[in-house]
């Protein structure tokens, strides 16, 4: 079995870190997590400039939106709060980053993206907890960004109950994903929310995900319908996943969620890259330096 990734960070000073990277992404630019491949190529017209416009195709209008610095549109999508970021410009083959939850945070990885000319998008379908009505406003969004020239295949970006909503998006449509990253994913309910065993769980949460799945009490617990439980299936996809965690995380352990997940992926087959951040809880998210995750993107997307 494959060892794990051990990624050791220093915290501390976090903020000062990550100043550091936005200014050395900014001067560098795509050169931040690895130089461009064939299949990362900028689409440029013939003056120089990007001729590819989701924004114009979906007929958002004007930005309404600045995301450090990359022009963003913000827009109701069956009444729902939904964020488009355009890169400055794209790259062939228009891909595209999927954010599940927590629109904003932590967003190391999704500048870089932006820098490698991938347009990151939101759909905002909390808190539905990935049931069928979350899917179907997924799956209308996914059309929309379709019919305005993106890629079929996105790569996933899910952190903490984000992992939830992934995940049951690839189970439902694995021919629409080319990559999953998930940063401390909640993969089982009884784990988080319910806080079965060492987590601390949350009540209101528990309860809210029973009204989204129509559960009582009893079924609730024997709830068997989670990423945990579909590990199989999802390792017969060969979809590229990877998982950052912390291993001090007492809010979805990582030992009722991503291990035994982990485990079960290599048992039946499949390839999952865990990075450990060992003196981590369950904040914060993603790495300070996010190279290692960008470069996991980039590669799987060019498969």
């Amino acid at each position: 079995m494959k060892k794990a990734v051990k990624y050791k960070i220093c915290y501390l000073n976090r903020t000062l870190h990550y100043g550091l990277f936005v200014l050395l992404l900014t001067i560098a630019g795509p050169s931040i997590g690895q130089r461009k491949s064939s299949s990362d190529r900028i689409t440029s017209g013939k003056n120089g400039v990007d001729d590819f416009n989701l924004a114009e195709n979906m007929k958002l209008g004007a930005s309404n939106l600045d995301f450090h610095g990359f022009e963003g549109y913000s827009f109701l999508f069956q009444g729902r709060e939904a964020k488009i970021i355009r890169p400055k410009v794209t790259a062939v083959g228009h891909p595209w980053v999927w954010r599940a939850r927590f629109w904003g945070h932590e967003p190391q990885v999704d500048i870089g993206l932006l820098e490698h000319g991938y347009h990151v998008v939101y759909c905002d379908v909390a808190e539905l907890f990935g049931n069928e009505e979350a899917l179907k406003i997924w799956d209308g969004f996914y059309r929309k960004l379709q019919e305005g020239g993106l890629k079929k295949k996105s790569a996933m970006e899910g952190m903490s109950r984000g992992g939830v909503y992934i995940y049951n998006w690839c189970l439902r449509y694995p021919d629409r994903v080319n990559a999953i990253y998930a940063d401390a994913p909640v993969l089982d309910f009884k784990s988080w929310p319910g806080g079965k065993t060492t987590g601390k769980g949350s009540k209101s949460d528990w309860e809210t995900f029973k009204k989204d799945y129509g559960l009582t009490e009893t079924q609730a617990w024997a709830f068997a319908d989670a990423p945990i439980d579909k590990a199989k299936i999802i390792a017969g996809f060969k979809i590229p996943l990877l998982h950052v965690v912390g291993d001090k995380d007492d809010v979805v352990p990582i030992a009722e969620n991503t291990l035994p997940f982990a485990e079960e992926i290599r048992r039946a087959g499949g390839r999952i890259e865990i990075i450990h951040k060992p003196d981590v809880g369950h904040h914060p998210h993603c790495l300070v330096d996010p190279s290692p995750i960008i470069n996991f993107i980039l590669k799987a997307s060019s498969r």
